[in-house]
């Protein structure tokens, strides 16, 4: 008889809709009110979990509720899990109503991730809202339903409140078939291992069909034995097995813990920032807060947190020149020896007096000249991978986009204006994240306002030169002006050319971690190292050809101002006389430096006649502080480099957008620096 019922209700249901959810989140009561005295109770074939079935009708449609097990989330480590996980996943339900338990939000919605992650119809029953005011606790229901993507409907299921818009909700969603899975990011060297494996699991178009094939890579990479016996027969198991053995030895190396919490971490990061956007509380428990949540009361608090990263960045800088600098003198040494002895050598073998400048001058002392910076690039970037591996960083961008929505701006601009400090051709392809056109123009137009690393060895020359007792605050004001035109310019652009709305995000907060020296040293070594093959190859070239520009026409004196070189540099000088480096050495500097920014230095050093070692000193003899701090802030905003115009070029498509950057960009340039240098005058400082 019981039997014969299940059948009956299995050939008649027309919506299958699953019920899932945390034990004692209300799960039970929503099942007896969605089927009243319809319920049965049956038996999961071959495991002992129990189950109940029911059914009811709404709008005509027969729909068939299936309860199932109580689960915290849907791995395999128990029978329920994995009773709860394997329904989903293969019987796919049309819907999947996820009773959340909204006195335990955080708790609850580790479930719930994972239930998006597989690409369920999810429709969120928050219940037990009434107890939320007992707790003196508000939860912006839209605002969690837009940043999840799924409808989310308050319920308090004991009193039956919300059910009815509950089943309504359901019956609108059941319309839905193809749901995109929510992706969380899982940090820069996970991700790289998904992806890896995701593209075995694409090779197989039936398997990729059937399931998410992120949702897999994670199972695998989580070692879900369950799934990983499934996938036998699809694609060739020894082989992907063989892979995740290779990654998780890999990533447990570099990161240095285990996969699954490297995993959970992130789930519950996203999390963190979740609750921080939809969840206000008027009483807090000081007892129930994790040490992260306790650090997080100061370093995100309204007042302290953009002080506090103030602060931060400051002691990067203050970090990376004291230590720096004592290494500098050491390799300029170095090639202050090697031109010397190479030189020497040369003219002993009877080299043309042609080839010995193009050596020693060109080549020596002009790329010496940039790479005398490699220690403050590499101690730059070691504080920046501490502040990123221990969780700081996501802070940083957490306190930024409050403060930018603020402002009308999207926070989530605020990621790709981050990596911009490093470079500013992937911070502009990082804004491929942000899914309104406008807010992706904006973040666009003004990244380049972010001071580059390539741009360092200018600051740091002419910081050490002017402003050696000062200089890692000289150059801390120097990366926070740009930081501040990029917001006022961002703002002016929403404001004249690009109206409309801004929408919100969910920035992901991983817990605390100490970051590991071998972590730390991958990644400095893995950004630093790009600035060592630029040297050796478009600086390289740069400075060749500034080298034969400064001696054409030919019996011309080397790098004077009858060079091609110097009538360049003079017919453009007199536009920055104003800004206090109207000199044709200075223009043919940011000349050059259009094609790389590390090539301002070069070209100084070609122009003074000097290699690495003896630039602080000659440009001391030409130019005054104040100049020098002008020529800085014109060479933080001026035209981008080659590489970042041809960026714009690419994720614009729009000639138009691209010369607007070039345009904008050398005027806000040219305006500050005569700012700077004119008001420098008037108040005595020049």
């Amino acid at each position: 008889m019981e039997t014969a019922k299940v059948i009956k209700i299995k050939n008649e249901a027309q919506i299958v809709v699953a019920l899932a959810g945390n034990p004692n989140s209300g799960k039970t009561t929503i099942f007896n009110n969605l089927t009243g005295a319809r319920q049965h109770v049956g038996n999961w074939p071959g495991v002992t979990v129990e189950k109940k079935e029911g059914q009811f009708v709404s709008e005509g449609k027969v729909v068939r509720v299936v309860d199932l097990p109580g689960t915290y989330s849907l791995g395999a480590y128990s029978e329920d899990e994995a009773v709860a996980r394997n329904y989903i996943a293969f019987e796919k339900p049309d819907v999947v109503i996820n009773v959340v338990d909204a006195t335990n939000l955080e708790r609850n919605l580790y479930l719930t991730l994972q239930l998006l992650e597989m690409g369920a119809n999810v429709v969120i029953a928050l219940n037990m809202t009434d107890e939320l005011k007992a707790k003196r606790m508000d939860i912006n229901t839209a605002k969690l339903s837009e940043l999840l993507g799924v409808r989310v409907v308050p319920t308090v299921a004991t009193q039956n409140q919300g059910i009815k818009e509950l089943v309504n909700q359901t019956l609108q969603a059941a319309k839905i078939k193809d749901r995109e899975p929510l992706k969380i990011s899982y940090g820069k060297e996970v991700e790289y291992e998904l992806a890896a494996i995701e593209q075995d699991i694409l090779s197989n178009p039936e398997l990729s069909v059937r399931f998410s094939p992120r949702w897999l890579a994670v199972k695998v990479l989580e070692g879900d034995e369950d799934i990983l016996k499934k996938l036998e027969g699809y694609i060739d198991l020894r082989q992907l097995l063989t892979k995740r053995e290779t990654a998780i030895k890999r990533l447990e190396g570099i990161l240095g813990d285990e996969i699954d919490s490297l995993i959970a971490d992130r789930r519950y990061g996203f999390i963190s920032g979740l609750a921080k956007e939809v969840i206000t509380r008027r009483q807090t428990a000081e007892d129930r807060l994790s040490s992260s949540d306790k650090i997080d009361r100061i370093v995100t608090n309204r007042y302290l947190g953009i002080p506090i990263f103030l602060l931060a960045m400051w002691a990067v800088f203050q970090f990376t020149f004291k230590v720096g600098d004592p290494l500098i003198g050491w390799i300029e040494n170095l090639f202050e020896w090697l031109g010397g002895t190479t030189g020497t050598w040369l003219e002993s073998i009877g080299t043309s007096e042609l080839l010995v400048s193009l050596i020693v001058d060109g080549i020596i002392g002009s790329v010496g000249s940039v790479l005398v910076f490699i220690p403050n690039i590499f101690l730059l970037f070691f504080a920046i991978s501490i502040l990123e591996d221990s969780g700081y960083m996501a802070r940083a961008a957490y306190i930024m986009d409050r403060f930018m929505h603020s402002l009308g701006l999207h926070g989530k601009s605020f990621i790709p204006l981050l990596i911009g400090f490093g470079c500013n051709v992937p911070a502009i392809m990082a804004t491929r994240t942000l899914e309104n056109k406008h807010d992706r123009l904006i973040t666009i137009l003004i990244n380049p306002l972010m001071s580059c690393t390539a741009r360092l060895p200018v600051y740091v020359l002419f910081a050490g030169a002017f402003f050696s007792a000062r200089q890692g605050l000289v150059i801390f004001s120097i990366y926070l002006l740009g930081l501040i035109l990029a917001v006022l310019s961002g703002l002016l652009f929403k404001r004249f050319l690009f109206k409309g709305e801004t929408s919100h995000f969910v920035m992901e907060l991983p817990p605390y971690r100490v970051p590991t020296l071998k972590s730390t040293l991958i990644h400095m070594w893995e950004r630093g190292s790009s600035f060592i093959r630029k040297a050796g190859t478009i600086i390289f070239a740069v400075v060749v050809l500034i080298w034969v520009l400064s001696n054409l026409p030919a019996g011309v004196e080397y790098a004077s101002h009858n060079s091609v070189l110097g009538r360049i540099g003079g017919f453009i000088a007199p536009i920055f006389k104003p800004a206090g480096f109207g000199t044709w050495e200075a223009a043919a500097a940011l000349i050059f430096g259009i094609l790389a920014k590390e090539v301002v230095v070069g070209t100084l050093g070609i122009v003074y006649g000097v290699g690495e070692a003896g630039l602080t000193d000659v440009i001391s003899n030409y130019w005054t502080p104040l100049s020098a701090y002008a020529f800085m802030v014109m060479t933080l905003i001026y035209i981008p480099c080659i590489a970042t115009i041809a960026a714009i070029k690419r994720e614009t498509n729009s000639w138009g957008w691209t010369i607007f950057a070039i345009s904008y960009s050398l005027i806000l340039g040219w305006l500050m620096a005569v700012l700077v240098y004119q008001i420098g005058r008037l108040i005595g400082l020049g």
